[in-house]
């Protein structure tokens, strides 16, 4: 008989959610720094492609990077404290990345497959065993 309010067991899966919640945290450093790169720099790169360049400007980059990377060290932490807004943030972020993949599968096809069966597992982690981790 279940008692209201109480934790679910933990199973194996929660050691899923916190992988999961430390490669957010992970990633999130890397894009911050990547970021502050960035905003280093006050030139711009020119991507050209089949005859077609466009100016995009390196700091208008570094700050969506700095933005990027504060929200997802910042639901990777949520995770791991067991916060139900972190875990939405990270399964929309995780499918985000899931479907970025997808569409980069034949550029990178090894690299891509790697990082969707990464963010299937994390979203199934997320969604069937996420209230595991919750504390009071």
């Amino acid at each position: 008989m279940a008692t209201r309010g109480a934790h679910p067991a933990r199973t194996g899966w929660a050691g899923w959610i916190y992988f999961g919640a430390l490669v957010l945290v992970a990633v999130g450093i890397v894009q911050f720094i990547n970021g502050l790169t960035a905003l280093t720099r006050s030139d711009s790169m020119y991507v050209v492609s089949s005859g077609t360049s466009v100016q995009v400007s390196v700091a208008g980059v570094g700050m969506g990077l700095l933005v990027m990377g504060a929200v997802l060290a910042a639901a990777g932490i949520g995770v791991m404290s067991g916060k139900t807004w972190a875990r939405v943030l990270a399964i929309a972020l995780a499918a985000l990345s899931l479907l970025t993949n997808i569409a980069f599968f034949s550029a990178y096809p090894l690299w891509s497959a790697i990082v969707i069966v990464l963010d299937v597992v994390v979203i199934y982690a997320l969604v069937a065993h996420g209230k595991e981790i919750r504390r009071s």
